[in-house]
């Protein structure tokens, strides 16, 4: 497996929830990050951990 590549488990993914609103997250394979859109934030994954910081959360535009 390379090194680089940030997977993460779909397992987890099912039981993450956003830290401040406690909905559902969605991947983004793309940015690889998890979105929760409805505190329009984008919280990522380093090193295949989801960092669920609100702190290190990016702001998403609306």
């Amino acid at each position: 497996m390379d090194v680089n590549t940030s997977k993460v488990d779909p397992k987890l993914l099912e039981l993450l929830v956003c830290p401040l609103t406690k909905t559902t997250l969605n991947y983004d394979s793309q940015a690889n990050e998890l979105i929760s859109k409805k505190a329009s934030l984008a919280y990522p994954i380093r090193d295949g951990i989801p960092i669920m910081l609100i702190s290190e959360a990016r702001k998403l535009e609306v």
